[in-house]
């Protein structure tokens, strides 16, 4: 049987091929696992081959809910915000901020910065004075070597920023860098920028090839790779409002008391990478939702996102609170690199749907609109912790779930939501009630 599991061509056989060999040699009951498989295949088969060409070896469809948080207020301006995440909770939690803060001026937002980065890896064994006094001449010819890859670029306004020599000869033997900085406009640039990178290698080696002073040292290229850290590409999110204007909360708590609760658990965030940890994932639920709906590279901001969080030398919030004179303020710094042309966003339909709902924004406008639903989610999240606790909201939320795991009919499903209204919902609990209400041992009045 072990042997069954192995195979050649795989690659080459038709997706109903690809399908009979998985169901046969790892599934018990082929003949449903089959019908499943194909009952995910898109309806359209146009549709359907725009899917299959976004990865390999394609055999079905994963769906993921496609939800919207809509009253985002995002500098005067009501946004909509497609999300694409299997947790429920959080779609709910981002729609309950956003409601909240548009009663109170709404989120703002500004971009700080939107350079990105790529590199140049090389090993250069020659004299190290004489490389970098031929550097400024180097420099110039990568650039004007280049101008057959940006010059679009540079007509949207874009191109290459600059191109340092980095010396890393104290940590490794002969290793430089070439750092680069680009504007890609409108796009996320990976591919833009991958094609740069490699032509700056050839121009470096044909440089060194073609100048005396350097032909006694050797040059090897290693690699040229963008960089998915973008410390550079920078947008800010903000809310702020008088304290007494927060309004009151569970328990009778007031609007200081929550302030300051909710100011220290930020700071908490900033002194346990433990907290901080979970603390980002919460921002990155909001923010992953976005970049997912809007065909954007959620693995790279993710990384990128976590190192920042980092760069001090130790893993921290990504958000910041202050109340000083009478005035709460939350905002984010996010390292966020995305496109509105290019890519998925302009071959995945669902991607241009969202980005239509959106208005169709710019870059840097999605920047904006990513920034504030991270920095929605992360509010609403510090909220329920210190004042109800994150359970009560957070299982609620589940309940749907719970009852269609134990199989509740259409009738029930309403009867069991109402009992739990004002009860603590868990998995055990909601058994307990179906099984009392399929007894009739349970009344709903």
């Amino acid at each position: 049987m072990e042997d069954n599991k192995k195979i050649k061509g795989f690659s080459k056989l038709s997706k109903r091929g690809k399908i009979k060999w998985i169901v046969e040699n790892f599934f018990k009951d082929p003949e449903n696992v089959t019908r499943e498989m194909l009952s995910y295949w898109h309806s359209n088969e146009d549709q359907q081959k725009i899917l299959d060409g976004f990865s390999e070896n394609t055999i079905s469809n994963f769906p993921m809910p496609y939800g919207v948080a809509p009253n985002f207020e995002i500098n005067g301006k009501t946004y909509c915000v497609p999300m694409v995440i299997e947790e429920s909770s959080v779609v709910a939690a981002a729609s309950s901020a956003a409601k909240f803060w548009m009663a109170r001026g709404g989120f703002k937002t500004e971009i700080l910065s939107t350079t990105k980065l790529g590199q140049v890896s090389f090993k250069w064994s020659g004299s190290k004075e004489a490389f970098k006094g031929n550097f400024d001449k180097i420099k110039t010819k990568l650039i004007a070597e280049c101008k057959q890859i940006t010059a679009n670029m540079e007509k949207r306004g874009g191109g290459i920023n600059d191109i340092e020599l980095i010396d890393l000869t104290d940590r490794e033997k002969d290793l430089f860098q070439l750092k680069c900085s680009f504007e890609t406009c409108d796009s996320m640039g990976a591919n833009f920028i991958n094609s740069c990178l490699e032509q700056f290698a050839k121009s470096l080696i044909s440089y060194v090839e073609e100048t005396a002073e350097l032909k006694e040292g050797e040059l090897n290229v290693i690699m040229c790779i963008l960089s998915n850290y973008t410390p550079d590409c920078i947008v800010r999110a903000k809310v702020e409002c008088p304290v007494a204007e927060l309004g009151s909360f569970p328990g009778e708590m007031t609007a200081e008391i929550f302030a300051e609760r909710f100011k220290d658990a930020v700071t908490i965030a900033h002194l346990d990478s433990y907290r901080a940890t979970t603390h980002n994932k919460g921002i990155f639920n909001g923010v992953d939702a976005v970049v997912l709906a809007t065909g954007n590279d959620f693995r790279a901001i993710e990384a990128c996102g976590h190192t920042y969080a980092s760069r001090n030398g130790s893993y921290r919030s990504l958000s910041y609170c202050k109340v000083e004179d009478g005035i709460f303020s939350f905002w984010l710094d996010l390292p966020l690199a995305v496109g509105t042309v290019g890519g998925l966003t302009s071959l995945h339909p669902m991607a241009k749907r969202s980005l239509e709902l959106l208005g169709n924004p710019n870059s840097k406008e999605l920047m904006e609109i990513i920034a504030a639903t991270g920095l929605a989610q992360n509010f609403a999240a510090l909220r329920s912790l210190v004042t109800t606790g994150i359970q009560k909201g957070h299982m609620k939320m589940h309940l749907q779930n719970i009852l269609v795991s134990l199989n509740a009919t259409e009738k029930e499903i309403p009867n069991a939501v109402e009992y739990f209204k004002e009860k603590v919902v868990s998995f055990s609990a909601v058994r307990e009630f179906l099984e009392k209400l399929r007894s009739g041992k349970q009344i709903i009045a």
